[in-house]
């Protein structure tokens, strides 16, 4: 094995989980030669595949990435296989190469956890996030275990959880034809679906198991039933997969009603009271890291459920999602 090019580091964000810190944080070996980190990822690469499925995410932090094109050298770097955005909720704009701004949401908005595109059946393996200008105050992406929100949901509502895992969960979102950026969920249709013709995205809302209903002024989306809950065959446990706390308290606009967004499989709503308790819990087990111009953060989207806190510009925060 070549000489390691990474160090792991220990910061005062990080939790401690069955003797593995989240995330997993590495920065440069100052001893090591100096290849450039595209590089070193390409070089040791499956000790970076071990430590994300031990840890379920990597914060790089101290390493020359410097730009948009930059970061997508790093994410080509990895050689995870690109997924086209396709039935997303968040509004978002190609920079470079496979690189996305994140979802551009006004700044005084949080965005719940959510694992990503838990509402569709093809979803992203991985995420890259990449801090081009870091925020002026606020704007963590706070992250958190899928796995402790479950155990925890599991111990404190069994009815519920038991039912969640039942009946599953069914997500509906109204669309307009054009992106709406003053929306955190506010996607037009024509770019959900990557076409300007109706029919095109009928076809490729059918190959997602989406309904369609075509309204007036765009068109109402139902997803579902589909699980709220999945096993992770690599980790062996059951995870909290889905976007049940972020349909239910944050997709709200002028079009939709979050209370009305995310249902039981049958159709039945579900209890506040539980929805804003998981919320409580997401929040306390997760870990929120200051983001620092340059820091790259790799997540298991199978594992782990993220966020964003409001902020105060400047901010810019790009994205990449893979199979």
């Amino acid at each position: 094995m070549p000489e390691s090019r990474f160090l792991e580091a220990v910061i005062p964000q990080q939790k401690l989980h069955d003797g593995t810190l989240f995330p997993a944080v590495l920065s440069p070996n100052p001893d090591a030669s100096s290849p450039s980190f595209p590089v070193a990822i390409k070089e040791q690469k499956p000790f970076l595949d071990s430590l994300l499925h031990r840890s379920g995410a990597i914060l790089f932090k101290g390493f020359p990435v410097d730009s948009a094109s930059d970061f997508n050298d790093v994410v080509e770097a990895f050689g995870y296989q690109e997924l086209p955005y396709v039935g997303g909720a968040a509004p978002r704009t190609n920079v470079v190469g496979r690189v996305f701004t994140a979802n551009e949401s006004p700044p005084d908005q949080k965005i719940p956890f959510h694992h990503e595109m838990a509402q569709v059946p093809e979803y992203p393996s991985k995420l890259f996030f990449y801090c081009e200008v870091e925020p002026g105050s606020g704007g963590e992406t706070p992250i958190v275990l899928s796995h402790v929100v479950y155990e925890k949901m599991k111990s404190k509502y069994p009815e519920f959880v038991g039912r969640l895992e039942e009946k599953g969960l069914i997500y509906t979102r109204v669309l307009g034809e054009e992106d709406n950026p003053l929306s955190p969920i506010g996607r037009g249709w024509k770019s959900t679906f990557l076409t300007s013709h109706k029919s095109v995205a009928e076809e490729r809302a059918l190959k997602l198991g989406m309904k369609l209903e075509w309204l007036e002024d765009g068109v109402k989306t139902v997803m579902g039933p589909i699980p709220g809950v999945k096993f992770d065959e690599t980790r062996q446990r059951k995870t909290w997969f889905n976007s049940m706390v972020a349909a239910y308290t944050g997709w709200e606009d002028a079009r939709n009603d979050p209370k009305k967004a995310v249902t039981f499989g049958d159709g039945s709503p579900l209890p506040a009271e539980i929805v804003y308790d998981c919320l409580t819990i997401l929040e306390e087990e997760s870990v929120a890291v200051p983001w620092k111009k340059g820091d790259v953060l790799l997540i298991d989207n199978l594992a782990v459920l993220h966020s964003r806190r409001p902020f105060d510009p400047p901010r810019r925060v790009l994205a990449s999602l893979c199979r």
